[in-house]
């Protein structure tokens, strides 16, 4: 009877443990996320060879070992999941919708514009050069491609993710046999859910912790490809507008409730619409300086 006790009360306390480490902002996930940050600053600014190249990997499995240590890893999802299934043929059926549509249209227009921006920004961080108009028509159109591919098997849209450009800025590995073997990997996960319950149960702190520099890479790359340009009155007003527009709608979300759905679908959901809408419309309304 004392035994039985004491189980229940370890039990409790450690499902309490996990509770309180797992909560959004402990110091648990903090600390995590430092020490992943720390670990992939040191490899990425004084390492050399493989080190150097895979800081993010090396930061991201640290801190993985790390928050299993603390149990933040839960390898149920593991055990459940199957090891191999195949995708359906329109599993969701087919139905064409006016609204939704339209609403698809305009946002893929919106996301081929920002694809040109991440070539572009791809092509400056890992050959110094800006790209071709074949490399971003080529672009432009596996996207395309592979987006109606995709909808075949039920996924859903995709887009030029502005992280992959922060992990070439940062390794500068552009060889075409990586990004295969990487598709390889991704196309892996689709088909085997055993392998993707894997990659899931990596902890959110040390995603956090690992991709942060990412993300600033892509900002000072992106400040790049804006100071390249002339400071001039019009493409001031383009840049600062936009970026106000978008920080704004983000901020005060809210702006928009009174509009019609399918407005606040399009418009409301990412800021990013609107700022490069803005932009778009500015470039050819604003007379060029001569």
């Amino acid at each position: 009877m004392a035994g039985g006790i004491a189980n229940t009360y370890e039990q409790v306390v450690k499902t309490k443990h996990m509770t309180a480490v797992l909560v959004y902002g402990s110091w648990q996930n903090w600390m995590i996320a430092a020490i992943t940050l720390v670990i992939v600053m040191v490899l990425n600014n004084k390492a050399k060879g493989v080190c150097k190249l895979a800081s993010i990997l090396i930061g991201m499995l640290c801190g993985y070992v790390i928050a299993a240590f603390f149990g933040m890893v839960d390898f149920t999802g593991i055990r459940a999941a199957a090891w191999f299934s195949t995708p359906k043929i329109l599993h969701f059926g087919m139905k064409f919708d006016f609204a939704a549509c339209t609403a698809m249209g305009i946002l893929f227009a919106i996301n081929a514009v920002q694809a040109i921006g991440d070539f572009t920004a791809t092509t400056v961080g890992g050959f110094d050069r800006e790209p071709k108009d074949e490399e971003l028509q080529g672009g432009i159109i596996a996207y395309g491609f592979t987006n109606v591919l995709g909808a075949l098997f039920g996924s859903l849209p995709t887009a030029t993710y502005s992280q992959n450009i922060g992990i070439v800025t940062t390794n500068k590995v552009v060889n075409r046999t990586i990004f295969a073997m990487t598709g390889g990997f991704l196309l892996l996960a689709g088909i085997s859910p055993k392998f993707a319950a894997v990659l899931t149960t990596i902890p959110q702190c040390v995603l956090g912790g690992a991709t942060i520099t990412v993300f600033s890479t892509i900002a000072m790359t992106g400040m790049k490809l804006i100071a390249s340009q002339d400071f001039s009155a019009r493409n001031t007003t383009i840049v600062g507008l936009s970026a106000a527009l978008e920080v704004g709608i983000s901020q005060a979300s809210a702006s928009l409730s009174q509009f019609p759905e399918n407005i606040t679908m399009i418009f409301g959901k990412s800021p990013v619409v609107i700022a490069t809408l803005m932009a778009i419309i500015l470039n050819l309304v604003l007379p060029k300086e001569q």
